[in-house]
């Protein structure tokens, strides 16, 4: 369906301008925020900025990014990004490396100067805008002439919405928003595929027959809205289910009776967890995602395994197995047609979360089991804290789509101003972030944005004193001491405070219940810094 010029979106079209048709193609595709941090290259586009249109400022170029990431995510709808040049871009590629992993939906715009001054290599000038962020857009350009450029970021909207989703680029000189432009058609356009149904139906046959089945879902589930259709694909099959390792969302309900928890990042452990298997069917994940080196096969012997995923490189990549290239929501809704289900057992394979005692000091296993205690079922959870993941598995079971977020590309930064981002779409679900103290630092002046905008947000910062991540793997690896891990002298409680949060700190397993419940039971943006103890 083409809207045309006739449509009242798009009527009264005699002098207008580059940014007001712009403006009018975000109207159409319901991106109503501009996330930036402004420059002088970009003034042109938001100076009188229309009244339905807001600007969310961050402080840093890498945190508007992140807060537009989690926006893209929760909202499912693409969100517009402003940078400033190539300085500007310089700051946020960590981030923007980290959409990319993601696969979250983000149109990025960003400064250029006079089309005149080109020539000259002028002051903030961007020598290789196109080339600059790859590989880590879609894809970047920078029109010829300032009448392209509303088709330039039309083009960009559908290719960043297109599966696998992710970021684009497009490079707007200085004077191109002030100059006359012709309306512009918004068109919808499908972004949905479906597997081949001959593949489906060979799929569905060595499903019947295999004897014991096994689900793997990464993040790909959640993303494809497919949670719903892959549980009742699992019971249909009896099979258990394992998470992808490092999987950035949740995408199986962890208190489900089939569910058999997280897959390690390495091998041989991750072989021998799916040894009992003779069929894997992996959903939305690559196979498989390594953190360290290992031995044996990727595979366990006798086992036959096949992806589906709407990601192309996924299927190219996998080291095993077959692949399907298509929507999982279609795909586990077609298989639930073509399998025949198998009588329940009665088995409860999940795994036994214990009950761990009030204690003097606050270890990640006790303030997860109490956070999970305390919290809202319908809060959305973002997570940064690299050495507490272990805890957040055993003690924090999640049991619904979209509640839970955190970074796939490992790179720290993400968490604090992603939180941001989610509160900002949703009012009714309060927002957790949970960041370690040495992630938070990557962003800390998020929460400036945070208290700005007035959003739901509870911020816990994990505070072991350094990089305990790296810690950890230093001993794994019998190293003797390791250099610039350690970070002190720091309060948390009067950094947030300068930024217009209120905050608290505890340091007490026996008040731990009592301050999260205070805090839990307040409105508006407020940091709790939890200090953590080895205390076992």
């Amino acid at each position: 369906m083409n809207r045309i010029a006739s449509d009242p979106l798009f009527s009264n079209t005699a002098g207008k301008t580059v940014g007001d048709v712009v403006f009018d193609f975000m109207r159409a595709c319901g991106m109503d925020r501009i996330f930036g941090n402004p420059g002088s290259t970009e003034l042109p586009m938001f100076a009188d900025l229309p009244a339905d249109i807001s600007y969310v400022l961050g402080l840093q170029e890498s945190i508007v990014v992140a807060m537009a990431d989690a926006y893209a995510q929760v909202t499912r709808k693409a969100a517009f990004v402003n940078l400033h040049s190539a300085a500007g871009l310089g700051h946020a590629l960590g981030n923007v490396y980290t959409a990319f992993r993601n696969r979250s939906p983000i149109v990025i715009t960003t400064g250029q100067q006079t089309r005149e001054l080109l020539p000259h290599d002028p002051f903030l000038f961007a020598e290789s805008p196109t080339e600059f962020p790859k590989p880590y857009v879609k894809w970047a350009y920078e029109p010829a002439r300032a009448q392209d450029v509303p088709a330039a970021l039309a083009r960009a909207y559908h290719m960043a919405m297109q599966p696998p989703r992710g970021p684009v680029m497009v490079s707007v000189p200085l004077g191109d928003w002030s100059q006359p432009a012709a309306p512009l058609e918004f068109r919808q356009v499908s972004t949905t595929f479906a597997c081949d149904p001959h593949e489906l139906e060979e799929l569905a046959r060595r499903l019947d027959a295999a004897r014991k089945p096994v689900l793997v879902v990464g993040p790909g589930v959640d993303i494809d809205g497919a949670w719903d259709a892959t549980v009742r694909l699992a019971e249909a099959l009896q099979s258990r289910v394992w998470v992808s390792p490092l999987s950035s969302r949740c995408s199986f309900p962890e208190r489900h009776p089939l569910f058999a928890g997280f897959l390690p990042a390495h091998q041989p452990a991750l072989s021998e967890s799916l040894a009992r298997a003779d069929f894997i069917l992996v959903l939305g994940a690559p196979v498989f995602t390594y953190h360290f080196a290992g031995h044996g096969d990727h595979v366990p012997p006798g086992a036959d395994l096949c992806l589906i995923s709407d990601d192309p490189k996924q299927i190219a990549g996998a080291v095993a197995g077959r692949g399907l290239l298509g929507n999982i929501r279609l795909a586990a809704e077609d298989l639930l047609m073509r399998i025949s289900p198998r009588e329940a057992l009665g088995e409860n394979h999940s795994r036994i979360i214990p009950r761990l005692p009030e204690r003097d000091g606050v270890t990640p296993e006790f303030f997860y089991q109490t956070l999970s205690d305390l919290r809202s079922k319908d809060s959305i959870i973002v997570e940064e804290a690299p050495t507490a993941r272990d805890a957040l598995h055993d003690f924090f079971p999640i049991e619904r789509p979209g509640g839970f977020f955190a970074t796939a590309s490992g790179g720290l930064g993400y968490g604090l101003p992603a939180a941001v981002g989610a509160a900002l779409t949703r009012p009714d679900a309060p927002v957790i972030a949970i960041i370690g103290d040495g992630s938070s630092l990557y962003s800390i002046q998020a929460l400036w944005s945070a208290a700005e905008y007035g959003v739901d947000l509870l911020v816990v910062i994990l505070n072991n004193g350094g990089y305990g991540a790296l810690k950890g793997i230093a001993r794994k690896s019998q190293a003797r001491r390791v250099s610039g891990v350690d970070i002190g002298h720091l309060d948390f409680v009067s950094i947030a405070e300068a930024q217009g949060c209120r905050a608290a700190r505890c340091a007490s397993g026996r008040e731990l219940r009592s301050c999260l419940r205070n805090l839990l039971d307040m409105k508006g943006p407020r940091v709790l810094e939890v200090i953590l103890t080895e205390e076992n």
